[in-house]
Parts: structure tokens; C-alpha cells; sequence
């Protein structure tokens, strides 16, 4: 019997069961499609996903296979309203990286099978039942075969039309954003194409167009089209279409041609209030779906996949009391509120119909887009670097939930290695050592040297600040880690329970 079963084998999927691998968890991942995306769908990885991938053990992969795209601009036909840049977000991986989803997922997988795991796919999970000490699940091979297994957890990675979320009840609350959108994969030539690695916004009266680059000297373009009312859906649309908008919207001056996916698609903004019920978790886009500017959905899903995936995994091993799972849904739900914001956002500010709403926000961008300090922030923003836990039930202390620096440690990451524990930094080694000693599945045995002399930190295996405090923080700690080490309940937050 597997420790955890995990539905679902996109990039959320994949990225959970090989977390949970690494961390010697026994996972099934199962999926219902015969073969793995073809198309290039997400487009870009940002820079904190990259920063978690380091502990993954599978950046370098990722970085020989993508198209590192330095900045951005946002255009009126042949204008530059400004220029947003990568390169001064406080990251190693200061820049875009432009990989199709097709060629995300197939990394992934090789990762996930060098910990000799692979995805079992048609095969289809039909139903379930949670009990007290697990859950039992039905599945249906290509076959029609059934088979009823039982498994401590469940894990939901299963997409928009999650058959988990539908089993659990859970509402899927939100909207569809009328306009109809077109899509199109292909080729750019000629001298009014942005540049090769440049991610290009055309606002247009007549709707937004768009243009992300892809490895490999590709595209990809996507525009409104307008509304229609659903009971007749739009046919694909032609590469001449895709010319037309090019010409009207983007000022001319280029060719498409060599199209190798022709779509249109309607932007749908929902999510879920809980990440967890019991024995069964939900992550990506089973938990939370939204406007794709901004290209946040995979990573933001990603990035769930990490922070469970720690927690998770102590909570299996022993390590920890499940008091320590009360923090992912709160934490990443707090996370998916504000990516939907932001989506949502930049959205409606792109679809402004007012003639005289566009001229303004025009006018206001060109404005804030020269300044530094907005460009900045919106670079910071898109990287998903200053994603904190502030309020979260495991931080404590002030100046906790953060992410650490990576430049303020010394050795490998923390969480680097095959056993997911915390990272003391601490002044007094002695008294460091001892800590670290009274409990030694929670935390890695050498304390190392903090930033300052004065500062006390405790670090989450997935890089984030779990307690801040002076150097008179030893109590804080002692409360901390005994929390996190009750196994018949208690709070994790570091508070007498």
C-alpha cells in the first residue's frame, strides 16, 4: 500500500509525487489520459519556482531546455508604452524562463522516474470513501477493470475538472470572463516582430494581443475575439485570422506562418476555500484556476505541490504530528486569493472597451512604466519571490514567513537533501548543537552562523522563515519544535498548546 495517492500528472502532479519520492515516501501517481500533454500550453517558469527546483535537484534540466526571457514591454501598435524588466529581481534566476508545458512535463517525469517512480496512466479514479485512518479509492483501468485500494492520503492534482473536488463536494466558486480568447502557436517574420526573447503586450482598442516566446524560434499569440453566447462555440481559428489581428493590433510589420496549435479558449476565474478535508488535499488547478496573465497558474500549482509535499512527508515519516498539514491550506490559500487578484487585475485593465479608459490607462502606464520602482515591483511581482506566510499558523515571531535569501546561507539549501527537516541559525553553537539534538528528526544537526550576530532563525525545508526571533529566542524554539513534535494533536505554531 502506497503512503500517498496522487491524482492527476501534469506539472502539479508530477512535482508532488517526486517531492514525496525524494523524501522516501512511498506515492502512487495515477492519471486517466493514455500519454502526457503534447501541446505547449503553460509557457513560462518564474524565478522562486526555479529557486524551489534547486532543492528538487532538477533546475539545471529545465534551464538547457527553456528560452530565458530578460523583460517584457507593453506596446500601443508600433509605441513602447515601457519596458519591465527581469534582470533586477533579487534571484539567481532573474529572467523568464519560456518552456512548453509538454516539454515541463516530460522533465518532471524523468525526474520523478531516477527515484524509480512512473506514472501509471489510464488508469481512473472513479470514486472514494475517507475514513478515520485513510481513504478508500476505486479505480477503472483501460480495460473497465475495477480495483479498491486503500491509502493513508489522497491528493488531488487532477486539473479544473477535478473528479477529487467533485467527490469531496467542495464548492468551485467564481466566474467566466465573457470575452472568448484565440491562441495560436507559430512562427513570426519579418522587422516589426519583438524581439526573440522579449514577452510583448499590444493593448488595442479593440482588445489586448500578445506575444510569449517559445524555444525553438516559435510563438505564441493570443488575443480576444469577442463574445459569443456559448450554445454555438467559435471554430478554431485560421492562420489568416491570426494575420488580421497581427496587421490591425500589433501595427503590421511581421508574419505568422507555420501555425502548430490553433485554439480558442475562455478564461475562467475560480477557486476553492479549503486546500484540505481530512486525509484528502487539493493543489493546482483542482484548487484554483484564473486568467492567465501574468502566467502564474503553474507555478503558483507547483509551488502548492512543494509546500505540502515537506509537510506531508515529516507527517509520514514520523517526524512530525499531523498539526503540521493545518498550514497548507491557509497558507496556500491565502497565496491563491492573491494570484486570482492579480490575474483578475491585469485582466480587466488589458479589456477596457472605453475609448476614453483605454486613452487613460494608456497615458497612466506610460507614466508609472518609467519608473524604476514600478517597473521593479511588477517584475518582483510576476517572479512570485515576495510570496510570504506572514499569517500563517507556522510562522512566528517578527519577520517570519518570509523566504531566506539565498545568499544568506552558507552550504546547501535547506531541504536539499533526502530528509525534509529545519535549519537552525543561531549565534551560540554550543547551545545551537543542543537544540538541534533534543530533536534531531526536526531538525539538521549543525546549526549554522546567522546573517547577524544578534539574529535567531529557524528555516522551513522548502526555504522560508519559520521563526524569527533575538538571541533570546532558545524558549521560542523549545516551544516551536515541541509543538511540531506532538503526535496526538497541539498547535504548530510555537505557542504553549
Amino acid at each position: 500500500m502506497a503512503d500517498v495517492l496522487v491524482v492527476g500528472a501534469g506539472p502539479v502532479g508530477l512535482t508532488m509525487a517526486a517531492e514525496l519520492a525524494r523524501y522516501g515516501v512511498g506515492v502512487r501517481l495515477i492519471d486517466h489520459a493514455p500519454h502526457a500533454t503534447d501541446t505547449s500550453k503553460a509557457l513560462v517558469l518564474w524565478s522562486r519556482t526555479l529557486e524551489l527546483m534547486d532543492r528538487m535537484g532538477c533546475t539545471q534540466a529545465f534551464l538547457d531546455a527553456g528560452l530565458r526571457a530578460p523583460g517584457a514591454s507593453i506596446r500601443s501598435g508600433t509605441k513602447v508604452l515601457g519596458n519591465p524588466r527581469f534582470d533586477h529581481i533579487a534571484s539567481a534566476y532573474n529572467y523568464a524562463l519560456m518552456i512548453p508545458q509538454r516539454d515541463t512535463e516530460r522533465l518532471l517525469a524523468g525526474h520523478l522516474r531516477s527515484f524509480g517512480i512512473a506514472v501509471e496512466r489510464q488508469l481512473e479514479l472513479v470514486g472514494f470513501t475517507e475514513a478515520a485512518d485513510g481513504v478508500e479509492a476505486r479505480l477503472r483501468h483501460a480495460d473497465g477493470r475495477e480495483e479498491t485500494i486503500r491509502t493513508p492520503w489522497l491528493i488531488g492534482c487532477d486539473g479544473a475538472h477535478s473528479t477529487v473536488r467533485h467527490g469531496l463536494g467542495v464548492a468551485f466558486e467564481g466566474s467566466a470572463q465573457g470575452d472568448d480568447w484565440l491562441l495560436a502557436d507559430v512562427r513570426l517574420d519579418g522587422p516589426g516582430a519583438p524581439p526573440p526573447d522579449e514577452i510583448a503586450t499590444y493593448l488595442h482598442r479593440d482588445g489586448p494581443f500578445v506575444i510569449f516566446p517559445i524555444p525553438g524560434g516559435r510563438a505564441r499569440v493570443i488575443a480576444t475575439v469577442g463574445k459569443t453566447d456559448g450554445a454555438h462555440p467559435r471554430s478554431d481559428p485560421t492562420l489568416d485570422e491570426v494575420q488580421a489581428l497581427v496587421d490591425r493590433r500589433a501595427g503590421g510589420g511581421f508574419r505568422v506562418s507555420d501555425p502548430v496549435w490553433l485554439t480558442n479558449f475562455r478564461i475562467n476565474e475560480r477557486k476553492v476555500a479549503e486546500y484540505r478535508r481530512g486525509r484528502i488535499f487539493l493543489a493546482g488547478d483542482a484548487a484554483h484556476i484564473h486568467s492567465p496573465a501574468g502566467g502564474q497558474g503553474m507555478n503558483t500549482g507547483m509551488q502548492d505541490a512543494v509546500n505540502l509535499a515537506w509537510k506531508l512527508a515529516m507527517v509520514v515519516r514520523g517526524q512530525a504530528g499531523e498539526c503540521l498539514l493545518e498550514s497548507y491550506s491557509p497558507e496556500r490559500s491565502a497565496v491563491g486569493d492573491m494570484v486570482l487578484r492579480n490575474a483578475s487585475r491585469l485582466t480587466d485593465l488589458a479589456t477596457l472597451s472605453n475609448p476614453a479608459a483605454q486613452a487613460a490607462r494608456n497615458l497612466a502606464l506610460r507614466f508609472l512604466l518609467g519608473l524604476h520602482a514600478v517597473r521593479d515591483k511588477m517584475a518582483t511581482q510576476m517572479s512570485e519571490i515576495e510570496i510570504a506566510y506572514a499569517d500563517s499558523p507556522l510562522s512566528a515571531g517578527s519577520g517570519s514567513g518570509v523566504r531566506w535569501e539565498p545568499d544568506a546561507y552558507e552550504g546547501p539549501a535547506p531541504g536539499a537533501g533526502g530528509e525534509p527537516r529545519f535549519l537552525l541559525y543561531a549565534a551560540d553553537e554550543a547551545r545551537g548543537a543542543a537544540l538541534t539534538g533534543r530533536f534531531p528528526r526536526l531538525l539538521e544537526p549543525a546549526p549554522r552562523k546567522p546573517p547577524n550576530a544578534s539574529g535567531f532563525f529557524v528555516v522551513r525545508p522548502d526555504g522560508y522563515v519559520g521563526l524569527s526571533a533575538g538571541e533570546a529566542g532558545w524558549d521560542d524554539a523549545e516551544r516551536y519544535f515541541e509543538a511540531l513534535a506532538k503526535t496526538d494533536g497541539g498547535h504548530a505554531w510555537g505557542q504553549e498548546s
